[in-house]
């Protein structure tokens, strides 16, 4: 608040001291356990109460997806001997029943801590003025009234999360553009789509959009989508979205125009692309520009993201950090497990836990789907080490042919003289749920042989083809 009018405006209250001061309230508002009984706790949050993920992320965009992918079925299900036809797309209706469900849920949330046991709600910003001190500017909605508050706590933590990132030609063109965060809650379809990114919420957003109608443009700048997945999925990935979109690789934009009813992104090599709704979809960066982490002393990376040890503690003793504002992973299973390790930790000084990151999974819920854990071959090229791969086809197994999968694919990587799986990553249907047994194999030590033979398979279901894989790999005789 840098208007002097502004400022005389602006209720000053006292000191309050809390045991525990919560920055945030995604994954941060489940350290609120029982070992806080009778203690005095600070939830703090400056936007929709619940975080990312219930509100603008995971979950509203896999109830999209789930719409999307019953429309594709009803598309190609002529496939099968079925005909059918996809009559109508009632937009509003699917939107207003994926928010029907999640404001409520996110507003109940907000009214717990509010009038809820031991818990004191500040919905507002907060800003470091020491180690262990915050200032916290709220405003009363009902009034206009605007409140700063003092609030020193004895453990701090910080789980702000993130934001999109959005490109300087973007913010600086004054054309309209959506993010992840607003895209959702369009009033209707957009008949024509611009998407700017190739990352997981592109794709995400691109296979939605396609799927209930939109003619969809995607704008890549390098040669090819998802590029941080094995570049063999990557790849075969491209391959289909460029049967599915328009998809422009290798593109540098050159200048942003247009207004409310149509947007024009011109690119380096003459050409353009035209659109009703640009969505950009560039990534997310750690919500620390504004933090005051400075004033506390708190150390970040290059990046913005908070540094934080193996326990979840910054630099500055009292001070902790989670999720998306300091991990690696932008990802609510890793945010989850660090909340989780960090909720021991605070009550429990002399007896830390620590994160556990060997093997974090991620899926992406785009058309067909992927899921990927471990290294890929790239990674593991340059580390020098030596491996074998198997890639099976869907469509090599009985359930493959039920559905007459030509692109599905489970990829497994393994050590060859230990039998260790190092990497695994699938394309195709429910890859999120086939990835599983992987994941868990990996995480109790087992071998592929272990794997494959150490338990049924029912067959034929679809997770024959990870079985297919394992028993696929070549591995040095024993």
């Amino acid at each position: 608040m840098t208007d002097p009018a502004r400022r005389l405006a602006v209720s000053l209250v006292g000191v309050a001291h809390f045991d525990l001061a919560i920055i945030g309230t995604g994954s941060g508002n489940s350290l609120v356990t029982p070992d806080f009984d009778g203690k005095r706790v600070a939830i703090i949050e400056s936007g929709t109460f619940g975080g990312t993920c219930i509100n603008v992320g995971c979950i509203p965009t896999k109830m999209y997806v789930y719409a999307a992918d019953v429309a594709n079925t009803i598309t190609h299900a002529a496939r099968y001997g079925i005909d059918a036809t996809l009559d109508g797309v009632r937009w509003p209706d699917i939107r207003d029943r994926i928010f029907g469900r999640i404001d409520p849920i996110s507003e109940s949330g907000k009214d717990y801590r509010v009038n809820g046991r031991n818990t004191t709600a500040f919905l507002g910003h907060a800003t470091f003025t020491g180690p262990n001190r915050l200032q916290v500017d709220t405003r009363d909605e009902a009034t206009g009234v605007e409140t700063r508050h003092e609030v020193t706590a004895d453990q701090i933590v910080i789980a702000a999360g993130a934001h999109p990132d959005v490109p300087t030609a973007i913010a600086q063109a004054d054309v309209p553009f959506h993010t992840s965060d607003t895209v959702m809650r369009l009033d209707e379809l957009p008949r024509r789509l611009l998407i700017l990114g190739s990352g997981f919420i592109a794709a995400e957003f691109a296979h939605i959009f396609s799927a209930l109608g939109s003619q969809v443009t995607v704008v890549a700048r390098y040669d090819a989508l998802l590029r941080q997945l094995d570049t063999e999925i990557s790849q075969r990935f491209t391959t289909i979205a460029q049967e599915q979109w328009d998809v422009r690789l290798n593109t540098a934009l050159t200048k942003v125009s247009g207004d409310k009813s149509e947007v024009r992104l011109d690119f380096v090599d003459g050409s353009y692309a035209v659109g009703d709704v640009l969505l950009v979809a560039t990534g997310r960066l750690p919500n620390t520009a504004d933090l005051g982490l400075e004033h506390a002393g708190v150390a970040t990376h290059e990046d913005g993201r908070v540094k934080v040890d193996e326990h979840g503690r910054t630099n500055v003793d009292g001070v902790w950090a989670l999720g998306d504002v300091s991990s690696d992973y932008q990802l609510k299973h890793v945010a989850n497990h660090e909340a989780h390790v960090v909720a021991h930790n605070l009550a429990h000084p002399d007896n830390l836990r620590s994160f556990d990151h060997r093997f974090v999974p991620q899926a992406v819920f785009t058309s067909p789907q992927i899921a990927s854990v471990g290294l890929t071959e790239e990674q593991l090229k340059a580390q020098g080490r030596k491996y074998v791969t198997k890639s099976q086809a869907y469509g090599d197994t009985a359930y493959g042919w039920a559905m007459e999968d030509t692109t599905g694919v489970c990829k497994v990587i393994a050590d060859p003289a230990t039998g260790e799986l190092l990497g695994a990553h699938l394309m195709g249907a429910q890859a999120s749920n086939l990835i599983q047994p992987l994941i868990q194999g990996m995480s109790f030590g087992q071998t592929v042989t272990e794997m494959a033979r150490g338990q049924y398979w029912i067959h034929p279901a679809l997770s024959e083809v990870v079985e297919n894989a394992l028993l696929g790999l070549d591995l040095d005789p024993q």
